[in-house]
């Protein structure tokens, strides 16, 4: 029976039941090997050899396919199609090789799938190949790329600037395109202009509406009309003159359909369209793959294959009719720099089977399967017909022209079934227009309806009783980067690959250099401080041409058209050149440095026209640039006689540092800490070393509603800083209090006999600031009256999985006293800091508690193996025995690694 090794249980749940019982298969969970953590991993003297190392919770599972291997001789690799796949399959036939489990007698083979189907699964095994050494070389040249960088780049950011964490290959490009679009939005000058818009009237009484184009017999541009005098000016004309419509035409348009989904396009989409990060849509499109649902989900691919195509245009023919299909196939060239379109498009193995055909209890695995499903047909459908309108209205004079546009849907086409979402673009052509004929003569409505409500926070000017409106318009600055808009443009820089983009939006907001606000990305002030260093010290390295240029040459070593060695040799001799250089520096000589770079942002002009350097608490002291375990910001120079500080981004940036007023007579800050962003009255001072402060209040994970650090206000925070709030005197002394802790929101009371506290949570955070006493006695009473009092009170559960798929007993998601987490019978598994509740799919829930058994289990078996055979020597003499039980042992662990790892569920 040969033994299939893939990455994960769910992987190998639906490959064991299309392989039958003819197979062992067995997880690796992932890479089992990588580089140690430690100087010397890449040996830069020796050819760049690299020591790698078997992770601690990659033993056991190495050990069960070491096992399994015992008992069959045989070995099929059948991990991912992709580099990275490959490198997993590499790493475990040299792991094995090592241990000796593989000897020259014992073939090994490497399979792929790019669907995980009986059809797709069968072929492979019908058409094993070698480990494809090239691009396993690919490999290694990333791996130790970015070992080199991280290794060495990291304690040169940890020496020169406190509070920065790491840097990398390509999350140090990624952060520096969030810091310059920042920067952008930060050196951005607005400038005004207004436009003209009418609301008109047909003979036959239908409403539509125009806007200005000509005016006193000259075309306008977007900033013809710059200020309300000349818009003003522009409304009485229009409203002054009969309008006439001198010409009205329509002409055929058509729309055809976006290309099928790659990694990328799905990420974007999975965004606009649901609001989902890049790790949490390929965490659902991962298991939607495993499940034999969808084609491999990490690819920059948009061909597809021809019996795809073919099956598409008949399901298509079948649920919408032969005029929704094409005369012929579509095909798609992907466009992107740098794609190597290895493998095909994602979508659907069956297009028959929609989501609601589906067996699939998990929300956005469901979602996912349906935009994958409809972007897929759609492609293949026919092109949507329209009929665009173009109406010209002109005064008798000439002077005035206003024009209205429409369109008319002829043939929906693929619009049927799919409509690409947009970033940040408004169409206002999508309208219909009523009937309208050349000659006629239109009048003005009485109001303009919805239009003036459409003016904003900018001001309008309305014409007498007639529906001219003028309105005030900014330019706006570029947008902030959402996950979605940011893998666009790393892919069209060419920086990258389908299989990091997640990881690496991921590693940026983990390392705190930038956070996520309503799906936008901020810099913050540490990310900023990095970039700007990286950018003077190491601008080669983190240089969009570079990391393109440089992934370019790595996909020629996948090719095997390069030596991945002579890559790294080249980088490696002038990298660490820039090190050694960069080393010597003192801090002070790159603060110096940044400060003068930074000096336009961080200095810009007073409009009182004093200098902008001179502290403006003292009045004397000069600003400079300085550091701290929260990052970057600008302090005086006449510290600590003077502590004024402020946020790189400035005063009035939104940032979580900054001056929200003044309360009896002491400055209320907004400051950003250890734990988070809190509020303090005042500042330190030596008489004064620890002022009144108070965290931000949360729901869970998230901030209240309305207090995020850029909602707070002066008030709430005046309000923050009164906790803890004395409810009232308790009948046999002390007082009953509210407050917020470490962990939530509570009250708690002390008699006077008693050595501690009691405490009592509330559930919501605002009763820290409404709770009465009536309720505050009866919960104190209660908590003081249960004999349970100083325990923790009963978890309670938050969310019902459902049945263990293989070993029955219920599942659920339990409020823990340290944050949620899932328990199955005796064992508990803790879910992962950036896992919401929510997302939480029994699938991961089997698969963390399969790992946490593992652990445990392991934990508890090693002092019965020392104890077992103590017993046995003191009772009987002949040790003889012990090689025959140590035989026996890993008989019995492959069999229960084959039957557990090849039915569990991921």
């Amino acid at each position: 029976m040969p033994v299939v090794v893939v990455e994960s249980p769910a992987k190998a749940k639906t490959i064991n039941k299309y392989l039958g019982s003819d197979y062992t298969v067995l997880a690796s969970y992932g890479h089992v090997r990588d580089l140690p953590a430690k100087n010397g991993s890449v040996d830069t003297d020796n050819e760049f050899e690299m020591t790698w190392e078997i992770g601690n919770d990659s033993r056991k599972h190495v050990k069960a396919i070491a096992d399994a291997l015992k008992e069959d001789n045989e070995l099929i690799l059948a991990t991912d199609p992709d580099r990275e796949g490959e490198a997993i399959s590499w790493h475990l036939q040299q792991a094995l090789t090592k241990r000796r489990s593989i000897k020259k007698d014992t073939p090994v083979s490497r399979v792929t799938f790019n669907a995980i189907t009986k059809e797709a699964v069968a072929e492979a095994m019908r058409n094993p190949r070698q480990v494809d050494m090239p691009l396993v070389e690919a490999y290694l040249a990333r791996r130790a790329l970015d070992y080199l960088v991280g290794f060495n780049l990291s304690p040169v950011l940890w020496r020169k600037l406190p509070g920065a964490r790491s840097a990398g290959r390509v999350q140090s490009v990624c952060l520096r395109l969030i810091v310059e679009r920042e920067m952008e939005i930060e050196a951005f000058n607005p400038q005004e202009y207004w436009s003209v818009k009418a609301n008109m009237t047909t003979p036959r009484g239908q409403d539509f509406e125009a806007r200005l184009t000509v005016l006193a017999g000259d075309k306008l541009d977007k900033y013809s009309l710059a200020n309300s005098t000349a818009a003003e000016l522009a409304v009485q004309a229009v409203s002054s003159r009969n309008m006439v419509a001198q010409s009205v035409e329509a002409k055929p348009a058509s729309r055809n359909p976006s290309a099928p989904f790659m990694t990328s396009t799905l990420q974007q989409e999975a965004s606009r369209k649901f609001g989902m990060g890049a790790k949490q849509c390929m965490n659902a499109a991962q298991r939607l793959y495993e499940a034999g649902l969808i084609t491999y989900m990490r690819t920059d691919g948009i061909d597809m294959a021809p019996e795809a195509v073919q099956a598409a245009r008949d399901e298509i023919k079948t649920r919408y009719g032969a005029e929704y299909v094409p005369s012929s196939p579509r095909i798609y060239k992907n466009k992107a720099k740098n794609a190597q379109e290895a493998h095909e498009c994602i979508r659907p193995t069956e297009m028959g089977r929609d989501a609601k055909s589906l067996k699939v209890s998990e929300e956005d695995q469901r979602r996912l399967y349906d935009l994958i499903w409809k972007r897929t047909l759609a492609c293949q459908m026919a092109g949507a017909r329209l009929e665009r309108t173009t109406v010209d209205l002109g005064s008798d004079d000439g002077q005035v022209v206003l024009r209205a546009t429409g369109q008319v849907m002829l043939f929906d086409g693929f619009l049927r079934v799919y409509e690409e979402g947009r970033d940040d673009v408004v169409d206002e052509d999508d309208k219909r227009l009523p009937q309208i004929m050349q000659g006629e003569a239109m009048k003005f409505s009485a109001t303009m309806g919805p239009q003036a409500d459409k003016a904003g926070k900018d001001a309008s000017i309305l014409s007498g009783n007639k529906a001219v409106l003028g309105l005030q318009h900014h330019t706006q600055p570029p947008p902030r980067f959402t996950e979605a808009t940011l893998v666009k443009r790393m892919e069209e820089l060419g920086i990258g690959r389908p299989s990091t983009y997640a990881s690496v939006i991921t590693t940026i907001q983990d390392r705190e250099y930038v956070r996520k606000d309503k799906n936008r990305l901020y810099p913050e002030d540490k990310g900023r401080i990095v970039t700007i260093f990286l950018l003077n010290f190491f601008r080669t390295y983190v240089g969009y041409e570079f990391t393109a240029n440089l992934e370019g040459e790595l996909d020629d070593v996948s090719a095997g058209g390069r030596d991945y060695k002579d890559i790294l040799s080249k980088f490696w001799r002038d990298f660490s050149a820039a090190i050694s250089e960069t080393s010597d520096l003192r801090i002070s000589e790159v603060l110096d440095v940044l400060d003068e770079t930074l000096a336009p942002q961080l200095y810009p002009p007073r409009e009182d026209g004093t200098d902008p350097r001179v502290c403006p608490k003292c009045g004397a002291g000069q600003l400079h640039l300085k550091t701290s375990r929260t990052g970057g910001f600008v302090g005086c120079g006449n510290y600590p006689e003077c502590n004024y500080t402020r946020p790189i981004s400035g005063e009035g940036a939104e940032g979580y540092e900054k001056v929200l007023g003044e309360d009896d007579g002491d400055e209320i800050h907004l400051k950003s800490g250890r734990f988070g962003p809190y509020v303090q009255r005042g500042e330190a001072t030596p008489e004064n070393k620890k002022p009144p402060r108070s965290s931000l209040p949360k729901q869970g994970k998230e901030f209240l509603a309305g207090w995020g650090p850029n909602e707070v206000t002066l008030e709430q925070a005046v309000t923050l800083l009164t906790l803890p709030r004395e409810i009232g005197p308790h009948p046999e002394g002390g007082v009953i209090a509210a407050n917020l802790g470490r962990f939530g929101p509570y009250i708690m009371h002390q008699l006077p006999d008693e050595e501690k506290p009691v405490y009592a949570n509330l559930k919501e955070t605002l009763d820290v600031f409404e709770i009465g006493m009536n309720r505050a006695m009866e919960m104190i009473t209660e908590k003081r009256n249960n004999p349970g009092r100083g325990r923790r009170a009963a978890a309670k559960a938050l969310r019902e999985l459902g049945e263990h798929p293989d070993s029955g007993g219920a599942i659920q998601i339990m409020d823990g006293r340290y944050g949620p987490y899932v328990k199955w019978e005796k064992v508990n598994a803790t879910i992962p800091k950036e896992v919401e509740v929510k997302d939480v799919t029994l699938e991961q829930a089997v698969e963390w508690i399969a790992e946490k058994a593992g652990k445990s289990g392991a934990k508890k078996k090693a002092p019965a193996k020392k104890k077992a055979p103590a017993k046995k020597a003191t009772a009987k003499k002949p040790a003889a025995k012990k090689p025959a039980a140590k035989k026996a042992a890993p008989k019995t662990a492959a069999a229960k690694a084959t039957t557990t790892k090849a039915t569990d569920s991921d």
